[in-house]
């Protein structure tokens, strides 16, 4: 990688291996036979993402969109570490910051405060750090009281507010956001698009999935269009978006035509 290039993926793929279900009377033992099936398959392979390759600048927003079941999560997952490619290189270089699966990490028996000390932790902040950092963390959640009960009592918005204050404190290289801006209300989303907007004028490199394909051409510098594991179109956020729009009928903001 060059010294502007920050993530770079060289014909990257993730398989995943299928159970197949096995007959479950003697008819239909037969019923497959006869039809020509090999019942002694057991297993099929499935692969979530497909000859990726990708290169993002640092300082770049990358917005990823595409129908459910498309491959976004399982890209970022893959970028972030979190699951090793089947084929192909990915390198990364700095610190990332992933918030993609609302609640990831979280132990539900434990408050809202320890879980800032359990989640910052694992992001690689020392425990002079998170109490340096826990009163804008608090303050940025806006969870008041709810920060002494349990997570398990918290909502999905709560949840969210919550991993998202964490994220965002921890100052990253790469922040990488996955359909967190989809639950809580819309002054915390409107507050959450604007922190996002100061990390990118601070040079962060910010890979941003949403339905909201409205929100991801008014963020993005670049979007990348994934469909059904692969890349399907990749370019200015702008002409991207308006070529999904056309294809899908107008913009989503509620996610309702991408399902």
């Amino acid at each position: 990688m060059s010294e502007k290039e920050v993530i770079k993926l060289d014909n990257v793929g993730v398989r995943y291996i299928l159970q197949k279900e096995r007959p479950r009377t003697l008819q239909e033992y037969f019923i497959s036979l006869f039809k020509g099936g090999n019942h002694r398959k057991t297993t099929e392979e499935f692969w979530a993402l497909r000859g990726i390759n990708l290169t993002v600048r640092r300082g770049e927003a990358l917005g990823i969109i595409g129908h459910n079941g498309a491959g976004k999560s399982t890209l970022l997952k893959v970028i972030s570490g979190v699951i090793p490619p089947a084929e192909g290189k990915v390198e990364v270089r700095g610190n990332i910051s992933p918030i993609i699966d609302i609640g990831a990490g979280f132990a539900p028996d434990l408050t809202g405060l320890e879980n800032i000390y359990l989640g910052a932790s694992v992001l690689g902040m020392s425990r002079r750090e998170i109490q340096k950092r826990i009163p804008k963390i608090l303050e940025f959640s806006e969870l008041g009281e709810f920060i002494n009960a349990p997570i398990r009592s918290y909502s999905t918005g709560m949840v969210a507010r919550l991993g998202f204050s964490i994220a965002v404190e921890v100052d990253p290289d790469i922040l990488i956001i996955d359909e967190v801006l989809a639950v809580g209300d819309q002054q915390f989303k409107r507050k959450c698009l604007k922190r996002i907007s100061e990390f990118k004028e601070r040079g962060v490199t910010i890979l941003f999935v949403s339905h909201n394909i409205t929100d991801v051409a008014r963020l993005c510098d670049n979007i990348l269009w994934l469909r059904q594991g692969r890349i399907h179109r990749y370019g200015e956020a702008r002409e991207v978006a308006q070529e999904f729009f056309r294809q899908t009928g107008g913009p989503s903001r509620s996610g309702q035509r991408e399902r």
